[in-house]
């Protein structure tokens, strides 16, 4: 997010320690260099320690007499209040952090109390600080991930350069330690919504696209990113979802990045099945109305699919279809591929479901021509599907279908048969 404030007052220092993110870095380095007043980078190739550049950063500030303030934020800290900093320096303290925690969860940026030996205890107030229950500026003993310091506190009161890396513990309880060891007051507020931590312990870099896993690890973060920015108004009723034949149901599900990021990461895994019934897959080695298609379990997603089900999917049945409960359990959720020379089409079927989800990946007429779902039965077509927007229909007896033929380009579907 864009900080509600003047980009040409900010000198930006950024240390990155991963290879992994060298070419996200290099993709927006020139949109940085023209938006800040300043910027500099420390890649993975100087080989510094994380305290070693946290003091190269600060020190930055120290050495720079018209540095006002210093704003450390790290990797994991998500700020989603564009006033953030303002607020911070606006309190007039010589450091101060904003209260963030992980989303529904107690783990926060800071500790409200110390054991004997200086690691964490738990404060009595900790809890109501972390849910705002109890809301203010707090001195506590130990900050991190996101603060702000004063730069003449730095050039007065914590000259030395080596604050960060002056020690063998962490580079922040080093930092925290300093500043006590001063009696430099460490202050947090919790007076404002500020934002939040990321978990990163299990972000696996080894997926084309990882944030697509952490739908477990940041819920929040993930439904900002893949989640249709219209999905919650239809789920609440503001006429959005379309009824474009008998209880076929069409509303928006994904966003175009989760859509994007779908069919990469299926043509990245390449293993497309070739439309054939003898399929080793399934547990009887037969598929009656096979498809060009990669299951999600295939590629690790199967546990993640199944969660979005439940979250998103399952409550917008629930409201489409009065009395009925899902258990939103699928074992058949795969991503379908369509060719004018591979497989254009799909022959009239059933699917092996109460429900059935199908969601297009990408653009008619853009990326495809042709393509679109006829239900026999209502001989009714939905002939322009939306991208990221999910189909919803019963799958036996009622409703009868087909896919019709894709003429050119490739076309993309995701479905899931729920509640076989």
């Amino acid at each position: 997010m864009l900080l509600d404030y003047p980009p040409d007052r900010i000198t930006l220092f950024v240390h990155n320690n991963e290879v992994y993110h060298e070419p996200h870095i290099a993709d927006s380095w020139a949109q940085l260099q023209d938006h800040f007043l300043t910027v500099k980078l420390v890649g993975p190739e100087e080989a510094l320690t994380p305290g070693e550049a946290r003091d190269m950063a600060m020190d930055s500030c120290r050495q720079d007499p018209e540095c006002e303030f210093y704003f450390s934020l790290d990797a994991d800290a998500v700020l989603t209040n564009p006033q953030a900093l303002r607020l911070l320096i606006e309190e007039n303290r010589k450091v101060i952090a904003p209260m963030l925690s992980r989303h529904g969860k107690l783990w926060s940026n800071f500790w409200g109390a110390l054991s004997p030996d200086e690691y964490y205890a738990r404060s009595e107030d900790y809890v109501e600080l972390v849910q705002r229950k109890r809301v203010g500026v707090w001195n506590v003993p130990y900050i991190s991930q996101a603060y702000v310091i004063r730069g003449e506190t730095l050039r007065t009161e914590l000259p030395q350069r080596e604050v960060f890396s002056g020690s063998d513990t962490d580079p922040d309880m080093a930092f925290c330690k300093s500043l006590r060891d001063k009696g430099i007051f460490l202050h947090l507020s919790n007076q404002h919504e500020f934002g939040r931590l990321l978990a990163t312990s299990r972000y696996d870099t080894d997926h084309l696209h990882p944030d697509l896993w952490q739908i477990f690890d940041n819920p929040l973060d993930w439904k900002e990113q893949y989640i249709h920015e219209n999905y919650s108004r239809a789920l609440e009723g503001e006429g959005l979802v379309e009824q474009p034949c008998p209880d076929v149901y069409w509303f928006p599900l994904l966003s175009d990045q989760m859509c994007d990021e779908l069919v990469e990461e299926m043509e990245h895994y390449g293993q497309w099945s070739g439309g054939r019934h003898e399929d080793s897959r399934l547990a009887g080695g037969y598929e009656n109305v096979p498809t060009v298609d990669i299951h999600m379990k295939q590629v690790g997603y199967e546990d993640q699919w199944l969660q979005l089900l439940r979250t998103y999917v399952g409550p917008m049945t629930e409201s489409l279809f009065p009395g009925y409960h899902t258990k939103t359990r699928a074992v058949m959720n795969f991503v379908v591929r369509y060719r004018p020379d591979e497989q254009p089409s799909l022959r009239p079927h059933h699917d092996s479901s109460t429900f059935t989800l199908n969601v297009a990946l990408n653009h008619k007429g853009l990326d495809y021509e042709g393509g679109g779902c006829r239900f026999l039965r209502y001989d009714c077509v939905v002939s322009a599907p939306r991208k990221g927007w999910a189909l919803l229909h019963p799958g036996r007896l009622t409703h009868y279908h087909e896919g019709l033929p894709t003429t050119r380009g490739t076309r993309y579907i995701m479905v899931s048969f729920v509640d076989p």
